[in-house]
Parts: structure tokens; sequence; C-alpha cells
């Protein structure tokens, strides 16, 4: 099991993730603060070490997607 936090907010606002977890132990979810406001590139855990469910921020580049996804459709219409 895993929470995955991406896109601008989920990538870069330690507050929000805090705040998404909060009050989720009796799931297993348990935040490692220090994990959580630390900046890391890449793929980062947040999650303490007795947590049954791992914290993961996972980084994007939503653009790229847009513009991919735009361009098969163009194609798609042209064909």
């Amino acid at each position: 099991d895993a929470v995955v936090f991406t896109g601008g907010i989920g990538e870069n606002d330690a507050r929000v993730r805090e705040r998404c977890c909060k009050g989720l132990a009796a799931l297993g979810i348990e935040l490692d603060g220090r994990k959580n406001a630390a900046s890391c590139d890449g793929i980062f855990d947040i999650h303490r070490d007795s947590s049954q469910v791992s914290l993961l921020v996972v980084p994007t580049n939503e653009e790229l997607e847009i513009a991919r996804q735009t361009l098969d459709c163009v194609q798609n219409a042209v064909s």
C-alpha cells in the first residue's frame, strides 16, 4: 500500500502533505516530519520506518504529458 504525492502541490508543499496525512495513524499512515520538510530530487519517501503504508513524493512532468496527448489527438484527427 502507498500514498503518492505528485504534481505541483504534491511535490512542493510539505504543509499540504502533512495535512493530508493528519489523523490517519489508525490506517497505518505515519508521516516523518523531518523527511517531509526536507528538499529532495527524484522520488523520495516521507513515511516513518514504523509506517505500514509507504508515503512517496513522485515528480511529474505534467507539461510534457499534456503535449504528448495533444500530439496524439492532432495526429489521430489528421489520419
